[in-house]
């Protein structure tokens, strides 16, 4: 099947605005992509036609809102390939489910047991589990960085012990595009009895997520990174860990019975779901996830590996930039700096050519650490970006060349 970009691209509104009299650029993908026409749609569309708290209502909009909402469960299921639609959780995002994962972690380990993560990090990939250890005395060791920005599996490798309880890492590099070998590192810490949380994020926002082929613990996404709204993600366990792992929050929903002196707490997925769900955001996170999977999954891999591509060998060909992050498999980021100017500059002045990008840290500071710098400048790229944005990129960036020189 053919991959129709100028059709993609007409189904995303904001593409067509201008930015200081210049058509936008939009390559800050890794932090959130935007939004198709029947994303929008949904959202509306709920709260227009059946507006309603979920379960246990006695009339038309509340059994419309809880179909609607439960569907979307189902949508999340089948696009991760996991067994059963009881073990999706609703969250606000991947930051909520790690969060969820470690909060109970927490409580089950104990003084010298080993949390494995990892140099490259998200800081809600990393932070959750220096909490965990606090609370439980267990140890944190990470995973070090090679030159390329990929995981040492060698060092990994000789992490693992019989004292490893938990590893965490992610699917795929937020900061440099890094795609990590998540199914062979989850079976080497399965074999010493680990559990195992996949940071998804960014691996979700291209698809091809199998859960049972990952053969991991958890797994956790977020909406608004795979063109669905922000505030909703999911998280993803297996039901013999989920069922019993500690609960999150307690309130309404997730309990079972209450009385004056105690509470029992209510099965999956619910025993997670405490309070009132985002249920527009849900809805409208399953029809992104719908609209996604409905495309040619080869030919949007394929198109996302010509921007990868295209990038990188003019970033190569660019005199005084340097790539950070040059790994075998990467996916959708250049992440580079300039010997003229800090990142926060590149940024700005290529936001006044229309084209906008991510500088800074990227919630990833043991890693610019590791690469001695203070932050890049961060071009990321989705299924509606063209090789004609990417060229534009380049010759605006020499004219941001010109006048940091």
């Amino acid at each position: 099947m053919s991959f129709d970009i100028a059709a993609i691209r007409e189904q995303f509104p904001i593409l067509k605005r201008v930015i200081d009299g210049n058509p936008l650029i939009y390559l800050d993908n890794a932090a959130t992509t935007q939004k198709p026409q029947c994303v929008i749609d949904a959202l509306v569309d709920y709260y227009t036609t059946c507006n309603s708290n979920v379960h246990r209502g006695a009339h038309r909009l509340a059994d419309e809102a809880t179909r609607r909402f439960e569907d979307a469960r189902d949508i999340v299921k089948d696009f991760i390939n996991a067994p059963k639609r009881e073990e999706v959780i609703w969250t606000t995002g991947t930051t909520e489910a790690i969060n969820i994962v470690a909060n109970g972690l927490g409580s089950l380990l104990s003084a010298g047991d080993e949390i494995i993560a990892t140099e490259m990090d998200h800081h809600a990939n990393l932070v959750t589990w220096q909490q965990a250890c606090k609370a439980s005395g267990a140890v944190l060791r990470t995973i070090p960085v090679t030159d390329a920005g990929e995981l040492d599996q060698a060092a990994y490798d000789a992490m693992l012990n019989e004292r490893t309880k938990f590893v965490a890492f992610p699917h795929v590099s937020n900061a440099l595009g890094t795609v990590n070998p998540v199914k062979a590192m989850t079976a080497k810490a399965k074999a010493v009895g680990a559990w195992v949380l996949v940071d998804g994020a960014q691996g979700a926002a291209h698809g091809y997520v199998d859960v049972q082929d990952i053969g991991c613990d958890f797994y956790a996404l977020s909406g608004h990174k795979i063109y669905g709204p922000m505030g909703i993600g999911a998280l993803w366990g297996k039901e013999s860990v989920l069922s019993t792992w500690p609960v999150w929050r307690t309130g309404g929903e997730m309990i079972s019975t209450v009385t004056l002196q105690d509470a029992t707490w209510n099965v999956l997925p619910y025993r997670f779901e405490a309070g009132t769900p985002n249920v527009g955001d849900a809805i409208a996170m399953g029809e992104a996830i719908r609209w996604f999977s409905a495309l040619d999954q080869e030919a949007v891999a394929a198109h996302e590996k010509a921007l990868l591509d295209r990038a990188t060998e003019l970033a190569e060909q660019f005199e005084g930039l340097t790539i950070i992050g040059t790994a075998k498999e990467k996916i959708g980021v250049l992440s580079f700096v300039m010997d003229q100017g800090h990142p926060a500059d590149i940024g700005f002045l290529l936001d006044r050519q229309g084209i906008a990008v991510r500088t800074g840290d990227h919630c990833a500071q043991p890693l610019m650490a590791r690469f001695g710098v203070p932050g890049t400048a961060r071009a990321s790229f989705a299924i509606y970006n063209t090789l004609e944005e990417v060229d534009a990129l380049f010759v605006a960036l020499k004219k941001v060349r010109t006048m940091l020189a």
